[in-house]
């Protein structure tokens, strides 16, 4: 794990093109977190006792003795014997540490409404919930299923769950009732904690009757108990009487004395859902003390956070993995000042998040790269309205980000200096595995570069053998981590099936990806999202990235179309930048066909482009490749109900049929 010191490397995905590259400068350098590259090896050397000693920044109110178990693959045990209060760590310590004025949160509603708590005041909100929860029944062992929006009580309801030794269940609130249904089902919760709704794009997005609608389904009979209800858009709800409680009412009857018993390492934390497009949803297990031991440390490393002065803002989601990890447990068991916003970027104009930053002086910024290219799309002029010279550190997760998207957002975000963390890791991994460390790492846009300290991963053949530099291959990770998942909610042969198969002893995170000659990781996307064209094994990351590059191209997409000549064929769909004028629609797709041709070899030719307003999105941001598909063959659109606007599709469709004179 060599210091890089060059500024013109090789460019893994388009050979002969030079990439810059971007080291630390002296005075970010000088200050970080993390100075010393023998972090790595010392890591490697024994990586249980880098845990450890990791593990060890935590609260324990048994101290652990045992670190790995690692007896029973792929089943891992971290720090077994040893007992904590999850969250304690995120709250308690750090008032009994004197920290009970430090702002921990930072609330922006979309509408303009804003409040912001200490941890003083979020440890009275919590312990008082805890205490509510408790008189509902909920005892260490239950699974609470949580529907909210980006509002606090998201937050202090999961951290009210976790206090009991209860886990929790987050359901993203674009969920439908029957995808709502089915982890409440899988789950077998008890409690239900929801709102009346939320606020998005200027509207009220009912939450409420959607779990009334859940818990109607199958002829009703649930394990559910209880709906608590905090009431949020005063837009008048049924309740159900004997069955749903409001919130604000409830807790009035609750003080905040509370003691956080500890709990064992491995006691369940939170289930949370991935969708799979058919078949029952998996259910991620993780538990508490590895977990908490690594999206902490990551967050500290990864981000150079610095609570002291840092203000931080992850856009996630709390319905996501992201949201667990980087903007509740990571982000409170550093101590951390935070923002959330329950709203859109767009909402109610594009400046909203610059906004946001100017307002709060957020000095790390954490977001996904589809959202970059929405702001790319609609123009630099926008955040240049506002003063982001707070901004230190940004982030990217979600997807790989292209080159141009990285660069826009390191300039036009960042004034030029501020290095980018791009973070490749899963719900099934819990926390960041592969990120630069900004003090040490020169940074290559596009690439999520090296491993974090403590975890091995290996780019592989088919085989299982390693891959030169320069090639590419699957991701797999040689050794347990703590905070990898723990198995499939009820469900141990799925998910050795799933994870473990391939294999055996390496779990594969499902991933392509390729090492360039320095080593480095550059991620390729989904293996599903890999096409065989011709014999040639062609990324539609890579092929997106080229396109994207091009000055005309704000976003694209990219899917492997049946073709009978080649076996598939590339169709790219593609959204041309508000501004550029130099390019009618039907030049772009056959000037878009050569330029990918010229960038990458002329078997990544796309056989069509077309270009479109806009993608098929889930309200999360991630684009649906799979209706993309659809459309390409010819075939009748899939399910649509995740998307965040249903009409995008139909138009889509309606363009590829025409077309081809359907």
């Amino acid at each position: 794990m060599t210091e890089q010191h060059g500024t013109i490397e090789s460019h893994p995905l388009h050979q002969g093109e030079a990439a810059e590259t971007f080291p630390p400068t002296p005075e970010f350098r000088a200050a970080a977190n993390l100075q010393d590259s023998s972090v790595y090896w010392r890591a490697a050397q024994d990586p249980e006792a880098y845990w450890a000693e990791r593990a060890r920044d935590l609260r324990w109110t048994k101290p652990f003795t045992e670190v790995l178990d690692w007896s029973n693959p792929p089943f891992a045990k971290w720090f077994a014997d040893g007992e904590l209060n999850v969250a304690a760590n995120c709250l308690d310590r750090h008032v009994a540490a004197g920290l009970g004025d430090r702002v921990a949160i930072h609330f922006e509603g979309e509408p303009g409404d804003t409040r912001s708590l200490t941890y003083a005041e979020l440890t009275h909100e919590v312990k008082r919930a805890a205490n509510m929860l408790t008189s509902l029944g909920v005892t260490a062992g239950d699974r609470v299923a949580i529907y909210m929006p980006m509002i606090p009580e998201a937050v202090i309801a999961m951290l009210a769950v976790v206090r009991l030794g209860a886990a929790h269940s987050v359901v993203f609130g674009g969920f439908s009732a029957e995808s709502l249904r089915a982890r409440i089902d899988d789950a077998e919760a008890e409690l239900v904690i929801t709102a009346d709704g939320g606020y998005r794009k200027g509207r009220v997005s009912a939450l409420k009757p959607t779990v009334d609608d859940a818990l109607a389904l199958h002829g009703g009979g649930s394990t559910v108990q209880n709906v608590l209800v905090v009431q949020r858009t005063d837009q008048g709800v049924e309740m159900q009487s004997g069955r749903d409680l409001w919130w604000h009412e409830e807790i009035t009857a609750y003080d905040d004395q509370h003691e956080a018993r500890g709990f064992p390492a491995e006691n369940p934390l939170f289930i949370l859902y991935t969708s799979g497009t058919t078949g029952k949803p998996k259910g991620i297990l993780h538990t508490s003390g590895g977990y908490l031991t690594q999206v902490s440390a990551t967050h500290r490393d990864v981000f150079d956070l610095k609570p002291e002065t840092d203000v931080y803002w992850c856009t996630a989601d709390v319905g996501w993995i992201t949201g667990h990890s980087y903007v509740v447990y990571g982000p409170l068991a550093n101590g951390a000042t935070q923002v959330i916003y329950e709203g859109t970027p767009e909402t109610p104009d594009w400046g909203r998040w610059w906004s946001i930053i100017q307002k709060y002086g957020v000095s790390i910024f954490y977001t996904a790269p589809t959202a970059i290219r929405a702001c790319m799309k609609v123009g630099r002029q926008v955040p240049e309205q506002y003063d982001l010279s707070s901004i230190r550190v940004l982030g990217s997760v979600g997807e790989p980000i292209n080159p141009e998207a990285w660069r826009w957002y390191r300039e036009v975000i960042g004034a030029g200096t501020a290095p980018i963390v791009d973070t490749w890791w899963q719900t099934e991994t819990g926390a960041i595995m592969i990120s630069p460390l900004p003090g040490l790492t020169s940074l290559k846009p596009g690439s999520a570069q090296v491993p974090q300290p403590g975890i091995d991963v290996s780019i592989v053949n088919d085989a299982g053998e390693r891959v030169d530099r320069g090639q590419g291959g699957l991701l797999t990770v040689r050794r347990p981590w703590p905070s990898m998942v723990r198995g499939i909610w009820g469900d141990p042969d799925r998910f050795v099936d799933t994870y473990w198969s391939k294999f055996g002893d390496q779990y594969f995170a499902g991933d392509g990806a390729r090492v360039d000659d320095d080593g480095d990781i550059w991620l390729l996307g989904r293996v599903d999202d890999v096409m065989n064209v011709s014999g040639h094994r062609l990324s539609t990351a890579e092929i997106e990235s080229a396109l994207v590059e091009h000055h005309a191209v704000a976003e694209s997409a990219v899917v492997g179309a049946d073709d009978e000549t080649t076996g598939q064929a590339v169709v790219a769909f593609v959204i041309l930048k508000s501004q550029q004028q130099l390019l009618t629609p039907e030049e772009a797709e056959q000037e878009l066909k050569k330029h990918v041709a010229a960038q990458i070899g002329a078997i990544a030719r796309p056989r069509q482009v077309f270009v479109v307003t806009e993608l098929p999105k889930t309200r999360s941001g991630k684009i649906m490749r799979r209706l993309l598909k659809d459309a390409a063959e010819g075939r009748e659109i899939g399910d649509t109900t995740t998307l965040a606007d249903t009409s995008v599709m139909q138009t889509i469709s309606d363009r590829v049929r025409s077309e081809k004179g359907l």
